[in-house]
Order: structure tokens, then C-alpha cells, then sequence
């Protein structure tokens, strides 16, 4: 019996050094060394202060800052420790009445905005953690963070136009922008205070 059970408790044991030690630590060292700033959480500073990362998304109200994507994770939006979605399908009475309440809430924060809502604005994503927004829920946006800051509605479309990341290998999904960098950017306009 001991013939049987010695060799199958030092391979249990050589393989968990290896996949349970060695591997993990390569790996980790390997991330570190060649991708420094994501293996850290890809932490976005302001003023010398963390205030996020440019991975997760967070949620903005006031109405001189971009909106996000809204966010399904519980306990709360933008919960990186509980990343999930809503699940609710197109025909989901409860999908139904929560995009309601979002475009009406779009509409009663800015009522002389006459564009389409994007979709992206009123539906959650798979994760409930986008950082990104796309261009055209940025540009929706721009009359009422213009009128908010008293800023030129073409400084707001210019800053836009600054933060905007092209479609991953030049096809890939779409134009989009990074609320939190996109919401600084906002806030180093001169004149301009968090």
C-alpha cells in the first residue's frame, strides 16, 4: 500500500509547488517587469492623490461631470469585487422600467437636449465596470457639462476629441473615451475646480 501512496503524495506535492507556487510567482514577476503601471491596477493619480483606475469605472451624478456607463453590480455601482451584470434580457419588464428611469433621468437633467440617447447610457454592460463611454454618450452630454461649467460647448467637444482611443487594431469595437480621464481633463481646465 505504501508502494501506492508514496509516489501519489510527492506528486501531489511537486505539483502544488509548481502550480501552486513557481507558476503564480512567475507569472506575477513576469507582469510586473513587463507591464508595470496594469500589473498595479493601472492607478490613475490627481494633485499626487490616487482618485481611481483607468480598468474600472466609476460612477459620476454631478451634472458638470461625464456620466458612465450605469453599472448592474451589487452591493453598489462600479463594485470591482463583484463584477457582474443585470442578466435581464430586451423583453425583461424590469430591463423595460429601468431604462425608462435612466432616459428620463437623462432628459430631466438636460430637457433641451433634443439627440438621441445612446444606448450605452441607459443600459448596463456584461461586467458592470466600464470605464469607457462611447463617443457619441460623450457627445450627448457636452451641452449640459458646458452650461454646468460655463464653458464653450466646442471646449467641451474638444476635449473629447483629446481623450478619444480609436477602435482596438483598427476595427475592433468603437471609438470611445475614458470617463475618469476625460472628467480630470475637465477639472485642469483653467478656472475649473473638483
Amino acid at each position: 500500500m505504501s508502494s501506492i501512496i508514496r509516489p501519489a503524495v510527492v506528486l501531489f506535492g511537486a505539483l502544488t509547488a509548481i502550480c501552486g507556487v513557481l507558476y503564480p510567482l512567475a507569472v506575477t514577476g513576469i507582469g510586473a517587469a513587463a507591464f508595470p503601471a496594469q500589473a498595479a491596477g493601472s492607478i490613475v493619480e490627481a494633485g499626487g492623490k490616487p482618485v481611481g483606475s483607468s480598468l474600472i469605472g466609476q460612477a459620476f451624478s454631478s451634472p458638470k461631470y461625464f456620466w458612465s456607463r450605469p453599472s448592474a453590480t451589487s452591493p453598489m455601482p462600479n463594485n470591482g469585487a463583484g463584477s457582474s451584470g443585470s442578466n435581464l434580457g430586451p423583453n425583461n419588464p424590469a430591463q423595460t422600467d429601468a431604462v425608462k428611469g435612466r432616459v428620463a433621468a437623462l432628459q430631466a437633467a438636460d430637457p433641451g437636449n433634443k439627440l438621441p440617447i445612446p444606448v450605452d447610457l441607459v443600459t448596463a454592460s456584461g461586467s458592470g465596470l466600464d470605464p469607457e463611454i462611447s463617443l457619441a454618450a460623450a457627445n450627448y452630454q457636452v451641452h449640459r457639462i458646458a452650461a454646468a461649467r460655463q464653458l464653450d460647448t466646442a471646449r467641451v467637444q474638444a476635449l473629447i476629441e483629446a481623450q478619444r482611443q480609436n477602435q482596438y487594431l483598427g476595427f475592433f469595437g468603437e471609438a470611445r473615451v475614458n470617463v475618469l480621464a476625460l472628467n480630470l481633463a475637465l477639472d485642469a481646465e483653467p478656472g475649473q475646480k473638483r
